[in-house]
């Protein structure tokens, strides 16, 4: 059994949730490391990270719905750590002397982690403001809605936090390196590819939700959970789970 209950408490023990915190803070690291090769993409510009971007929504979600807000938190603050130990250790690595034959290399790359440093540094600012603001969102949906239209609840979250994450990130990463029409339009272009990638991917949103609730036994309802991000807090209330209660079809 993937859970054991005490007279009060809901003592976790899920068989994947490692996994999905380990794809979630891996893909936060690829998008920042992409984040700083502009693309064009069918006649727009856009940047590469925005193609990695949309999974770490769907793995929040994902997480968010099966284990819970404070699950979801925990992996966000493990996305946070790895995020910062790159930016640390690509800093510090250019304070090292280059040896002769490896000059020019050097010089390229300590250029690339100097403007990426910028790009990662938004990306970080803007990480803590959207990723925990879409948690909460299906969270608080998941409650009002009483469990029903997953996949619409998916949906709007990544809409709205992506929408905050594109113009926060577009604004302190890329401005004054392009005009304001640019600029904008670079915003709407992440907003749009995060999106569509939303919604291309709610059926296996969805269904991966459903498979994953009946492999873990567990359907978290954040009724009574505190979700201040610096709250570390992942303990739960039996009565917070609510798997052996029937999922309603239309969701």
């Amino acid at each position: 059994m993937p859970i054991e209950a005490t007279h009060k408490t809901l003592r976790l023990q899920p068989r994947f949730l490692w996994f999905f915190i380990l794809c979630y803070a891996m893909a936060i690291v690829l998008v920042n490391w992409f984040d700083a090769r502009m693309i064009r993409l069918f006649f727009v510009d856009t940047d590469a990270g925005a193609l990695v971007f949309p999974l770490t929504f769907l793995l929040s979600d994902l997480m968010t719905e099966v284990y819970g807000y404070k699950r979801a938190r925990l992996a966000i603050w493990c996305g946070f750590f790895f995020n910062f130990f790159y930016i640390g250790y690509g800093y510090l690595i250019t304070l090292f002397p280059s040896p002769v034959y490896s000059v020019a290399h050097n010089v390229a790359f300590d250029a690339l982690m100097s403007f990426n440093t910028r790009i990662i540094m938004a990306s970080t600012l803007t990480y803590l403001v959207s990723e925990p603001l879409n948690s909460y969102i299906m969270a608080k949906l998941k409650i009002k809605l009483r469990g029903k239209y997953m996949g619409l609840r998916f949906l709007t979250a990544t809409s709205i936090s992506s929408g905050v994450d594109s113009a926060m990130f577009g604004m302190l990463a890329f401005s004054g390196m392009m005009n304001s029409k640019e600029l904008i339009m670079l915003v709407f272009t992440m907003w749009f590819i995060k999106v569509a990638t939303e919604f291309l991917g709610i059926p296996l949103s969805v269904y991966l939700s459903k498979k994953l609730k009946k492999a873990e036994q567990l359907d978290i309802y954040d009724r009574q959970t505190q979700f201040g991000i610096f709250n570390l807090d992942t303990t739960y209330a039996f009565s917070d789970n609510e798997f052996k209660k029937p999922i309603p079809a239309s969701s």
